[in-house]
């Protein structure tokens, strides 16, 4: 069994947001769905039971990479990609601090790629927030490895040729333990987001559909605008059937294992047809199922925990092994580890 210690829960009713927000001017644009993000993270950490002396943020490099400085936490702000292992340095050498990540997708999917898929193969205990925005905005609108194919910038003035990263389908692939996906625009869906990966057991990824003002202005329309968000976004429940639309009369139906809507007022169909959905599952074959929904504009796209699946930790396992070391071999130390055997004597 491992010896991490638990963090330590406390009474945290004498702190509010306001403990959690820092000295430092907010620098983002105005209308940036980086505020709300901010704002959702800061008004549940309150809630989590952690110290706030036991809070790490990490970032990278981006707009959304100046997270830490308006967290009231520890905080690293990072090189371009590498916040996914700093991060796992840091919860490795101190298992009981709450290590937070903030990454959007330039920093996260581009050159932090290998750091990302190899964070979520190991299960470091560390919660991932990557910004989607779907553009480089720092550095003033170039397309991204999330923009979609066809997407004119400044420097694919032509519409880019390039297949899209799909979050989802890489940290699955990878062997992420939680998935989930919210909006911007929906606070208190994303504070219930963060607070589920808060408290699970390993590496989460909370995917935000944030938009950007300035340079990408209206990538989620349709799944923020009041007129259409009913029948474009479908809010994943654990243990509910997949229902949405204004009149809350579509429902998703497995044919096979192709994923159709079916009309609930058509007289064939009702809602015991409609696929229930499971957040806990040994298997990411539906979580699999629900990312690919982007790639056809007849679903709606879904939000909410796509998958949980509680394993040991890589901190965890790399506290027994050394544990078991110690107790079973002579070498304790590491200088007795490079004093033993074969050893040259320099004079």
């Amino acid at each position: 069994m491992s010896n991490e210690k638990p963090t330590e829960v406390i009474p945290t009713t004498q702190l509010t947001a306001k403990d959690f927000s820092s000295d430092q001017d907010v620098k983002w644009c105005p209308g940036c769905g980086d505020y709300s993000i901010l704002a959702q993270m800061q008004r549940i950490s309150p809630t989590l039971g952690v110290k706030k002396e036991d809070f790490v943020w990490v970032s990278g490099i981006g707009c959304s990479s100046r997270f830490p400085y308006y967290m009231d936490t520890f905080g690293i702000h990072g090189i371009h990609g590498r916040a996914p292992s700093i991060a796992s340095g840091v919860k490795i050498a101190r298992p009981e601090l709450a290590v937070w990540m903030a990454s959007g997708d330039g920093d996260l999917l581009s050159i932090g790629g290998n750091h990302f898929i190899h964070t979520c193969r190991r299960n470091v205990g560390i919660k991932m927030i990557l910004f989607n925005n779907r553009i480089y905005g720092l550095t003033k609108g170039q397309y991204s490895p999330t923009s979609e194919q066809g997407k004119k910038t400044k420097s694919t003035p032509f519409g880019s040729v390039d297949y899209p990263f799909k979050p989802a389908m890489v940290a699955l692939g990878a062997g992420i333990s939680f998935y989930a996906r919210t909006i911007d625009r929906e606070p208190k869906h994303m504070q219930e987001m963060m607070q589920k990966a808060a408290s699970h057991h390993g590496t989460t990824l909370i995917e935000v559909y944030q938009n950007c003002n300035i340079f990408n202005d209206g990538a989620y329309a349709h799944l923020t605008d009041k007129e259409t968000k009913a029948d474009h976004v479908l809010v994943l429940e654990d243990g509910q059937p997949m229902i949405f639309g204004k009149n809350r009369d579509k429902g998703i139906k497995l044919d096979g294992d192709i994923p159709v809507v079916v009309d609930l007022n058509d007289g064939v169909h009702s809602i015991n047809d409609v696929w229930v959905h499971k957040e806990e599952d040994s298997s990411p074959v539906r979580a699999f199922i629900l990312a690919e929904f982007i790639e056809n504009p007849d679903l709606p796209v879904p939000i909410g925990c796509f998958r949980r699946h509680e394993k040991p930790t890589y901190e965890e396992l790399v506290v027994d092994q050394i544990n078991h070391v110690q107790e079973t071999k002579k070498v304790t130390s590491f200088d007795q580890l490079i004093g033993q055997g074969n050893v040259w004597t320099v004079e």
